[in-house]
């Protein structure tokens, strides 16, 4: 049985058809298994003998937009993608917290030469610290001191398409530990 974490994409808890509870029966009702969800912001976790991640992405999207409105994005990171990307250990020495946020932004289809693109890419309270092919996730640190958010995300999105989610780096880290129970 595989593990996997859907990261979905523009998932606001207000919205009546958003919360958890419905998100779980959707992903029940595809007939996947051990279905949790962690946060309010669209992490769902599952057990599934598919292995075909393009075609769970479709099949999960058709069914939250049919049984429940949402257009949104659903972009699907094994157990062990995402353990490998903890792994890395790719922000030595820093803390998430108010001032210093760390973000893993994940991509659907990352383009070629990503981190050329990504290194010529400067903007105060942005620091980008790379890009992880594996787990095709761009990972950055956003200083919170500015007295202006930085337009990364609205760059991200122009650059890469809106088929693309970021999570802090903690939700990522409770992703994992709830794969592992």
């Amino acid at each position: 049985m595989n593990r996997y974490a859907a990261l979905l994409r523009g998932i606001m808890p207000t919205n009546p058809n958003m919360k958890n509870e419905k998100l779980r029966a959707v992903f029940e009702g595809l007939g996947f298994e051990k279905v949790a969800t962690l946060l309010s912001s669209g992490n769902v976790v599952f057990h599934s003998t598919d292995t075909d991640i393009p075609e769970l992405e479709a099949r999960i999207q058709d069914a939250l937009n049919s049984e429940l409105g949402i257009p949104g994005g659903t972009i699907i990171r094994s157990y062990e993608e995402l353990r490998d990307l903890l792994d890395t250990d790719p922000f030595p020495g820093l803390t998430h917290g108010r001032e210093t946020y760390l973000t893993a932004t994940f991509l659907k289809q990352p383009p070629p030469k990503i981190t050329e693109e990504l290194q010529k890419r400067g903007e105060p309270g942005v620091r980008i610290v790379g890009y992880d092919e594996k787990a095709r996730v761009v990972l950055s640190v956003i200083d919170n001191t500015e007295p202006r958010t930085p337009d990364y995300m609205a760059w991200m999105e122009k650059t890469y398409s809106k088929e693309i989610t970021t999570r802090t780096w903690l939700t990522i880290q409770k992703v994992v530990k709830k794969l592992e129970a």
